[in-house]
């Protein structure tokens, strides 16, 4: 069975995200273990890079921080290796295209395989332009996470259709942050992608409390939070583990 399906096999998933390396390497680690621990489901782990084009301030700001506090991909890799010792949830890589080019794309793949990275998000590689990616990721089945829009229309029973892993649903038009109100009809997306595809679909940018994840997880399978998550890392630092799983807690608990 599909790891990442397992994620969503026990109600709504609540997938947290976070950025290796911010404020250090130690940290990221403690901040997974308490993430587990209180309920997260599946954890999405950005690999820093200089350009994130999807990123707000906020996460463009992590991923400043983690670079300047010297992480590359190997340091990461040697990370899950580390987590992987005890975490056993399935756990996904977000990063560029250009890490991956510039690591090697089939050593990059074979290592997340090697290590026990279920999936694999590549948010500036439009659907058109997945062939760079996918026949690598399906010989060391690692899936790679296709992305629907509201901008996606005409696309996303195409999309839908041929996605692996889950479906990460982007809330609303624009870069990752908290937003007061998410406006977006999502539920007629979920629609389209539930007539073409039995792979769960989860919904992320812009949700920061509980009462706008349980309403993202009525509509699909689960909520994805980064921002709200990063900004407690950036106010609470190296203590931030703990506030970090209080807030995975009453996330999950809200769902």
């Amino acid at each position: 069975m599909n790891k990442i399906r397992s994620a969503f096999e026990n109600g709504k998933a609540f997938i947290p995200f976070i950025t290796c390396g911010d404020p250090n390497l130690e940290t990221t680690e403690k901040i997974v273990r308490e993430a587990v621990a209180n309920g997260a489901d599946l954890i999405e782990l950005g690999i820093p890079f200089s350009d994130p084009t999807a990123e707000g301030p906020v996460i463009q700001g992590a991923n400043i921080k983690a670079l300047a506090a010297g992480v590359t991909t190997d340091k990461v890799f040697d990370l899950v290796r580390d987590l992987r010792k005890d975490v056993t949830i399935p756990m996904v890589f977000m990063t560029y295209a250009n890490v991956v080019y510039s690591y090697g794309a089939e050593k990059f793949i074979s290592t997340c395989k090697e290590i026990g990275i279920d999936g694999l998000i590549l948010p500036d590689i439009p659907y058109e332009e997945k062939e760079e990616f996918l026949p690598l990721c399906e010989k060391y089945d690692v899936d790679l996470i296709s992305f629907i829009a509201p901008t996606s229309k005409d696309r996303i029973a195409m999309i839908a259709k041929e996605a692996t892993g889950f479906i990460y649903v982007i809330s609303s038009l624009g870069v990752t942050g908290t937003r007061s109100e998410i406006k977006t009809d999502l539920a007629s997306i979920v629609k389209v992608i539930r007539e073409n595809t039995d792979v769960p679909c989860a919904i992320g940018f812009g949700i920061s409390t509980p009462k706008q994840a349980k309403k993202m997880a009525d509509i699909s399978d689960g909520a994805i939070v980064g921002s709200a998550i990063i900004k407690i890392i950036d106010e609470y630092g190296e203590a931030s583990p703990k506030y970090v799983g209080e807030y995975v807690k009453a996330m999950k608990d809200a769902l």
